[in-house]
């Protein structure tokens, strides 16, 4: 599955946003052989939609200020949202790539923006808007979730972090008597609460999920395929 072959219509990220999120979420995770990278697991359309909701323009929380520099303890302070981080640590850092290599971040080689993540993560880029590092961790904890959530949040596409893992996601009703049993491993496609809100899984009649066990003398199938 490809970038091409999936459409979305994303609500709060332009274009180039897009385009950046899908180079550095790939190389944050990138594909192997033992599932899709970030991009096709569609870690940016979980950004997307994380920041056009109310965490994404911080709508509960207090914003009057005073910003000082906080303690330890308490963190970066900043009167940003997680929007405006986005949107002004990626058009700087395009703007850096710009002067350094005549190119976007995008348009790097792998090992050009591997160099320049691993200077964010130090703290190593200077960005005006927001410490370097302060955006590294943002955008790598949204980048593990989007891979790992439920894929009603737009990520973690055709479950591809739950199958690398082996998690069955929604538990049926049988599933905490079995997970008593040691050294017996429980192997089945993993259910989503996409999968059940569009009934592509069976319910019973308490409306638990029906899970189907995988064949694990199919190569490949020991954890769900991945």
């Amino acid at each position: 599955m490809t970038e091409a072959t999936v459409a979305h219509a994303y609500i709060y990220l332009s274009a180039g946003e897009v385009r950046f999120l899908n180079a550095a979420v790939e190389r944050l995770i990138p594909t192997d052989d033992l599932g899709a990278g970030g991009r096709d697991a569609g870690v940016t359309v979980f950004i997307d939609g994380q920041l056009a909701s109310t965490w994404g323009s911080h709508g509960r929380n207090y914003r009057m200020g005073p910003w000082r520099e906080g303690t330890p303890q308490q963190g970066y302070q900043s009167p940003l949202t997680p929007q405006e981080i986005y949107r002004a640590a990626i058009r700087e850092i395009d703007n850096h790539c710009r002067k350094q290599f005549n190119k976007i971040f995008a348009a790097l080689s792998g090992d050009q923006q591997d160099e320049l993540l691993r200077a964010m993560e130090a703290g190593k880029l200077e960005l005006e808007s927001i410490p370097s590092k302060v955006f590294f961790g943002l955008l790598l904890r949204n980048t593990m979730e989007g891979y790992f959530a439920d894929p009603m949040y737009g990520g973690n596409r055709d479950k591809v972090g739950w199958r690398m893992l082996g998690f069955p996601g929604i538990a049926d009703v049988h599933y905490q008597d079995r997970s008593r049993m040691h050294d017996v491993p429980y192997r089945v496609e993993p259910v989503s609460i996409l999968d059940i809100e569009t009934k592509r899984v069976s319910v019973d009649a308490q409306g638990y999920a029906k899970h189907v066990k995988l064949n694990t003398n199919v190569k490949g199938g020991g954890n769900g395929g991945h």
